[in-house]
């Protein structure tokens, strides 16, 4: 209901008389307006689908949102440090790029699979299981997620 007043209440704000006949009338550009309008007021409704009036088809609507600041080498190993220092089961005082997870850190395989998960989630993409067992240290994880960006300085 909201969105048939709103496309009314545009029609009518592009709607002009014309001054030789007594018929209001709509120009192209108030035409090309209002069907912008009207696919703004249908796209807010409905954000999934939004029908394309010339061939009747429906064409599917895309968010672009923004993917923040470019990758590098230095913003992934300060985004893993941080993800590491955040676990609470590693102690902050002996973490460093070179120490090893099992033998430096003490963590457990269960731990190690939960470091990976969390490392997953900060950058957006899953790491197969073949490929985790071989990111024992988190210079390796650094490696890794700058080959799998296609990172090299």
């Amino acid at each position: 209901m909201a969105a048939a007043s709103l496309v009314r209440s545009a029609f009518n704000g592009l709607v002009r008389k014309s001054t030789t006949y007594k018929t209001p009338i709509v120009c192209r550009l108030s035409t090309v307006a209002l069907r912008q309008k009207f696919y703004t007021v249908k796209a807010f409704a409905r954000t999934q689908n939004i029908l394309d009036n010339k061939n009747g088809n429906q064409k599917i609507s895309v968010r672009n949102y923004s993917g923040g600041p470019p990758l590098t080498l230095d913003l992934i190993r300060s985004r893993v440090i941080l993800v590491l220092q955040l676990y609470d089961k590693i102690n902050p005082e002996k973490l460093s790029l070179e120490s090893h997870f099992m033998t430096d850190l003490g963590l457990d395989s269960l731990d190690h699979v939960e470091v990976i998960m969390a490392m997953e989630d900060e950058f957006g993409f899953e790491i197969p299981d073949g490929d985790a067992e071989r990111l024992v240290r988190p210079k390796d994880i650094v490696q890794y997620i700058a080959d799998k960006e296609d990172i090299y300085h």
